[in-house]
C-alpha cells in the first residue's frame, strides 16, 4: 500500500484546482475576456497570489504585486502569459505557473432577438463562435421565424449589416455565409411573410409563404374552395410600393408575394 508524505498531500491539494482548470474544455481556453468578466487567478505553489478579479471597462484588472494589468480581448491563455510574463520580470516568482479560471461571463456576448425559441444575449466562448452555433444556442427558430436572419453590428469601427439565408447554413457546404461573430453583434430574425385567404375557403385565414409558393400551393393551404367555391374565380389583392391596392386575376402558377389577399368567389354554376 503507497503511503503519501504530508508534504505530497500539500502539493496535491496546492496541483488539484490546476489540475481542474486544465480540463476545461477548450472553448473557454480561445475565449476573449472582456469587460465584466468574472475570473479567478492561481499561481503554483503561491497560494498568497490567488485572486478572484473582474475585467473592468477598459480591460484591466487590479493583480498583487504587479498592479494593472490590461488582459481584455486577450484570450485565456494570453492572459495567463502576460500575468506570469509580469510576475517573472518584477522578480516576484521565478518560474510562474498561472492559471486563470472563467467564473462568469459578462462580456462578448451576442444578441439573439425576434422569432427564436430562447431569445436573450449569449457568450461568445471561443473566437470562431459563427451565426449557426449562436442560432442554436438560442434553440432555433420557431415555427412563425423567417428563413432570412439579419446579423448587424460594427466591423473595423463601422456599421455592419448582412442578410443571411438561414436553410444555406445547414445546406450548403461552404462556410461563407456563416460568419463569425463579435461582442456586441446582434441577431435579429423576422416574422415569415404572410398571405391571407377568404371567402369560400375550406380554412379561411393567413397563411405563411413558404418559399417559391404559388397560387395553387396558397389555395392548398386554405383548404381548397368549398362546394360553392371556384378555383378558377380567384381575386388576388395586392399592395404596391406607391400603398394603392392592385386587383388581379392569377393564374394558378403565380407566385404568392408577401401580404397577398387571395379572395376565392362563387362559382357561377
Amino acid at each position: 500500500m503507497i503511503k503519501l508524505s504530508l508534504r505530497m498531500l500539500c502539493l496535491l491539494a496546492i496541483m488539484l484546482p490546476l489540475l481542474v482548470g486544465a480540463q476545461d474544455k477548450p472553448a473557454q481556453r480561445d475565449y476573449p475576456l472582456g469587460a465584466g468578466d468574472d475570473i479567478r487567478i492561481q499561481v503554483f505553489q503561491n497560494p498568497d497570489l490567488t485572486v478572484e478579479a473582474r475585467v473592468s471597462e477598459n480591460g484591466a484588472i487590479s493583480y498583487p504585486l504587479i498592479g494593472s494589468v490590461r488582459i481584455g480581448g486577450l484570450s485565456i491563455a494570453e492572459a495567463e502569459s502576460r500575468i506570469a510574463q509580469a510576475l517573472k520580470q518584477g522578480g516576484f516568482v521565478n518560474q510562474p505557473q498561472v492559471n486563470i479560471m472563467l467564473i462568469q461571463v459578462r462580456g462578448n456576448q451576442v444578441s439573439v432577438l425576434g422569432q427564436v425559441n430562447r431569445p436573450g444575449r449569449f457568450p461568445l466562448e471561443t473566437l470562431n463562435t459563427r451565426v449557426s452555433d449562436m442560432l442554436a444556442a438560442a434553440g432555433g427558430t420557431t415555427a412563425a421565424g423567417d428563413d432570412v436572419v439579419i446579423l448587424t453590428g460594427r466591423r473595423d469601427g463601422q456599421p455592419f449589416r448582412q442578410e443571411i439565408d438561414i436553410p444555406e447554413l445547414y445546406r450548403g457546404k461552404s462556410q461563407e455565409n456563416d460568419t463569425v461573430l463579435f461582442g456586441g453583434d446582434t441577431i435579429f430574425v423576422d416574422r415569415a411573410p404572410i398571405f391571407y385567404i377568404y371567402g369560400e375557403a375550406q380554412r379561411p385565414g393567413q397563411y405563411r409563404i413558404e418559399r417559391g409558393m404559388t397560387v395553387m400551393q396558397a389555395l392548398a393551404q386554405g383548404g381548397g374552395p368549398t362546394p360553392r367555391g371556384s378555383e378558377y374565380r380567384l381575386r388576388l389583392h395586392r399592395k404596391l410600393a406607391d400603398g394603392t391596392i392592385e386587383k388581379l386575376s392569377p393564374e394558378m402558377s403565380d407566385p404568392v408575394q408577401a401580404n397577398d389577399v387571395i379572395y376565392v368567389r362563387e362559382s357561377l354554376f
